[in-house]
């Protein structure tokens, strides 16, 4: 959330206006009758809603039992880490671009020191949530220098490590393609280390390339939607604190559902004005962004990351 926006001052959602966890659970309860099966909570930060495991239970008991999890910035685990193990989440994504005390003070503006991520991992271990998935974002001249030195601490732990190549989300990261490490570079950097080797991916629509090391000390993963986009095999469908249906992370809008939740309509009703939007979706900003970077860019008007989660 941009320190020049959101100051002391700001004018946060109004309660009111926010999704009350009876909300989401239907809601989750109508993708599920769709035939979703993944549910991931994400933010902003998650761990900052108040009474969160509540959520979590009431999202881990529903039909089908599914597979849950919880993208976070790793800050607040160690004090939640074992209440949400409880409620029935199953795992965690910790979000590091860097192991580098400097380099990470840097790319979060001053307000974080590294040890307090690898606390909330260690937490999240403890509790049974492990093995975790460790995203990281990766800038040429940022942080591409310790791409290497990140994957050799968690190897050998069970734990994956996940490097996105660096995307223009949103509106304000001031992006330029020349900052992008392409995936092939990544791959080369970490086969020189440590020689990798392409593995299968799990399913359809995984956005993630996996490596594994080939002395088997365990996988790695490369997110190449800048350079290989995926958007032909996207499964993924995001719904906003305040209700929106949204079809890709670069979308400038979304489907209002609070409107119809609230106003009275069944699940029946629910389930048909999802299915309307998900049927005809055409969503294929990362392939048109590869075909024309700027001319796309200039036009565009999308939500904030920090509205969307990854």
């Amino acid at each position: 959330m941009p320190a020049e926006l959101f100051g002391e001052r700001y004018q946060f959602l109004p309660r009111s206006e926010i999704l009350s966890f009876e909300e989401i659970e239907r809601l989750a309860r109508v993708f599920l009758g769709l035939g979703v099966r993944k549910l991931r909570i994400t933010g902003g930060e998650p761990l900052l809603r108040a009474d969160l495991p509540r959520l979590v239970e009431r999202l881990a008991a529903l039909p089908g039992a599914p597979d849950l999890a919880l993208t976070t910035n790793g800050v607040l685990l160690p004090g939640l880490a074992a209440a949400l193990r409880a409620a029935g989440l199953r795992r965690v994504t910790v979000s590091l671009d860097s192991l580098d005390p400097e380099t990470f003070l840097r790319m979060n503006g001053g307000k974080l020191e590294v040890q307090r991520v690898l606390d909330g991992i260690a937490a999240a271990e403890a509790a049974g949530l492990g093995p975790l998935k460790v995203n990281c974002v990766v800038q040429r001249g940022v942080n591409d220098h310790g791409i290497v030195d990140l994957a050799r601490h968690f190897r050998g732990t069970g734990h994956v490590v996940r490097f996105i190549e660096y995307m223009d989300v949103g509106t304000r990261n001031g992006w330029e393609l020349g900052q992008v490490l392409p995936a092939a570079e990544i791959a080369r950097r970490l086969d020189e280390a440590f020689g990798i080797e392409p593995a299968p991916r799990g399913y359809r629509g995984e956005v993630a390339e996996r490596w594994r090391h080939r002395d088997g000390s365990g996988e790695l993963g490369i997110i190449a939607s800048v350079t290989r986009p995926f958007c032909g095999d996207c499964t993924r469908a995001r719904l906003t604190t305040d209700g929106k249906l949204v079809t890709c992370l670069f979308a400038s809008s979304g489907m209002d559902l609070r409107g119809p939740l609230r106003g009275g309509a069944d699940d029946e009703a629910l389930r048909a004005l999802v299915g309307s939007v998900w049927l005809r979706r055409a969503d294929r900003y990362s392939e048109l962004r590869s075909e024309a970077t700027a001319p796309l860019r200039a036009r565009a008007k999308k939500i904030e990351m920090h509205q969307l989660g990854g």
